[in-house]
């Protein structure tokens, strides 16, 4: 009897996102999605794909293209690509963990609290619950604001909460698509920014901050990753607000003329928004200063925390880097933090994803210029990288891209969503240990 060939789960992960993008873009090309002509094919599967990246990038105006059905269809397209999918890949890499090293496996459970196959379910189930309840009262906050303040005030309350639960959802999951733009000016009233960047930020730290902290009250302490993960966001988003602020308040900044308080919380908001979140608190940001539109590269390649609703290089990769960096510097042989080794395979494994990354996002960068030659180079990275990020900022180019340069940013987004090392997994074979050691020889570095 032939044996049945075995198919990698990173390859399940890979074919069943694929499959939920075909459907989703079925549904989104139906007649009753739209408000007039139906989507072509080309822009709902775009779309599509962009919805279950969360990423926000997207060819059509949501708010004036899609019926109140497909705004539907587009919100339960964000909600699976955010919790769904965020869920699902971590029910994916413990089972990837089988044939990685002890010491990864050991870690992994202890950065998750898990011990067995019914942990993992029960974690799932506690996470998807929890994620619920917080978009919940994040919708319940924003109906509360909108009936009082903003564009859609005079409105009837469903209309409103129809909004606040769509923009709930779009924040928690760091998709960055929005109802308002071709309809309404986007609110930026403190209650809005606030509650929105509350979403995005909770969103934005993980699956394991969340349940470090959802299980703080029987171990009463925090793992090594959610304090190294909230030092990042906390040194990322004061780092991008200041600097944002510094580059847009100058004569013909965007944020010129303003006080300071709201320069401020305008800036914040920025900083919070494109690491990986998508909306823009500057308006169109082709006008903004090209040291604003470098940051906000930055700010986006580096983008969340791992196994969370953001891509980038994930804060992980970058803190790694980092203690590695200074590490080098001190003469140590292992990044040291808190009294706690990072282990060398965790430096190799962040080196591999940053030299990836920058690989794809080069190559694509090139592809765009190739394709769109009237583009500059600012402008295509920036799309690029929005992509990567799974952000969803754009300098007005998005519907500008032909075919080809979709095709491109499609891949992007996808790839962005599942990750350096999970394509790679999907795609190689794990290799058997070689029992020869080779001799050791030095090459010239720096």
């Amino acid at each position: 009897m032939r044996k049945r060939r075995h198919i990698p789960a990173a390859v399940r992960l890979i074919v069943g996102l694929l499959v939920f993008v075909l459907v989703g873009a079925f549904l989104l090309s139906l007649p009753v999605s739209s408000m007039g002509t139906p989507l072509t094919l080309q822009q709902s599967l775009f779309t599509s794909v962009s919805a279950l990246a969360v990423t926000g990038l997207s060819t059509i105006t949501p708010a004036i293209d899609l019926s109140p059905t497909g705004k539907v269809v587009l919100m339960a397209l964000i909600q699976f690509g955010g919790i769904g999918y965020m869920v699902l890949a971590i029910l994916v890499f413990r089972m990837l963990g089988r044939s990685i090293s002890l010491t990864e496996r050991m870690a992994l459970q202890d950065s998750l609290g898990l011990i067995n196959l019914q942990g993992i379910v029960q974690l799932s189930i506690r996470v998807f619950f929890t994620v619920l309840a917080i978009e919940f009262v994040g919708a319940v906050c924003l109906f509360i604001n909108w009936s009082n303040v903003g564009p859609i005030a005079h409105r009837d309350p469903g209309y409103i909460a129809f909004y606040a639960i769509f923009h709930s959802v779009s924040s928690f999951c760091n998709a960055g698509f929005d109802l308002f733009n071709g309809k309404y000016q986007f609110p930026l009233d403190g209650g809005t920014m606030a509650i929105m960047s509350s979403l995005i930020i909770i969103g934005g730290l993980g699956i394991p901050v969340l349940f470090d902290v959802m299980t703080y009250h029987t171990r009463k302490k925090l793992s090594l990753h959610t304090r190294l993960t909230a030092m990042a966001f906390i040194g990322l988003i004061l780092w991008g607000g200041i600097a944002i602020w510094l580059s847009e308040s100058v004569p013909g900044g965007k944020l010129e003329g303003l006080h300071f308080g709201r320069q401020a919380s305008l800036a914040m908001f920025q900083s919070v928004s494109c690491r990986t979140a998508g909306f823009s608190a500057l308006g169109g940001l082709d006008g903004c200063n090209p040291a604003t539109q470098l940051l906000m590269i930055t700010l986006m390649f580096i983008g969340c925390a791992p196994a969370s609703m953001g891509g980038g290089i994930t804060t992980g990769t970058f803190i790694v880097m980092l203690l590695a960096m200074v590490a080098y510097i001190r003469r140590q042989s292992t990044p040291i933090v808190y009294g706690r080794a990072i282990p060398g395979e965790m430096v190799r494994k962040a080196a591999a994803v940053l030299t990836i990354s920058l690989f794809v996002v080069i190559t694509s960068s090139w592809l765009i210029m190739m394709s769109h030659p009237e583009w500059s180079m600012g402008e295509s990275v920036f799309e690029v990288v929005s992509a990567f990020a799974t952000c969803g900022l754009t300098l007005s180019k998005t519907g500008e891209l032909n075919d080809f340069g979709q095709g491109v940013i499609m891949f992007m987004m996808f790839w962005g969503r599942l990750g350096a090392l999970t394509i790679l997994f999907a795609f190689t074979r794990p290799k058997s240990g070689r029992r020869v050691s080779y001799p050791e020889e030095k090459i010239l570095l720096g």
